[in-house]
């Protein structure tokens, strides 16, 4: 089953997120590539927080999961408070792995996680989310510009 999630919906529910995350205080935005990309630019200009960095992942070809995560690019930090910003928490390894990778390389930085989308089966919960998903979600900016 899958479930189409448009931009009307990204609006409102990046609005809802970014109300959540403010007290926070974030300095900085890691994206996890790609699907972070969108939100954390959104969130970014909602924020005003200008260092945006990227981290890439690979997990899934299309809709086929890996053997194994990959890593790709790394970050520079000359703040303590990061928000790390995907779409969805699915199977949750993709995020596991970078927070792990994020607080052992960085100690002295304060982490959190923020997904439009949260599986309950995820091995990991992202501090903050918006949406459970119960489908293969669609995002517009994966299908609208094909």
């Amino acid at each position: 089953m899958k479930q189409y999630y448009g931009y009307a919906n990204f609006r409102d529910d990046t609005r809802q997120l970014i109300e959540r995350v403010k007290d926070f205080e974030a300095e900085a935005i890691v994206t996890i590539a790609r699907g972070g990309y969108t939100l954390s630019h959104a969130m970014a200009e909602g924020l005003d927080i200008r260092d945006v960095q990227s981290i890439r992942t690979e997990l899934y070809d299309k809709e086929c999961k890996r053997e194994t995560l990959s890593l790709f690019g790394s970050c520079d930090f000359k703040v303590k408070k990061v928000l790390v910003v995907d779409d969805i928490a699915d199977s949750g390894e993709t995020l596991a792995y970078i927070m792990e990778y994020l607080q052992k390389n960085f100690s002295d930085v304060t982490f959190k996680s923020v997904t439009l989308f949260y599986k309950k089966t995820s091995i990991y919960e992202p501090d903050f989310w918006v949406n459970e998903a119960n489908a293969w979600i669609e995002f517009f900016w994966e299908k609208d510009f094909l």
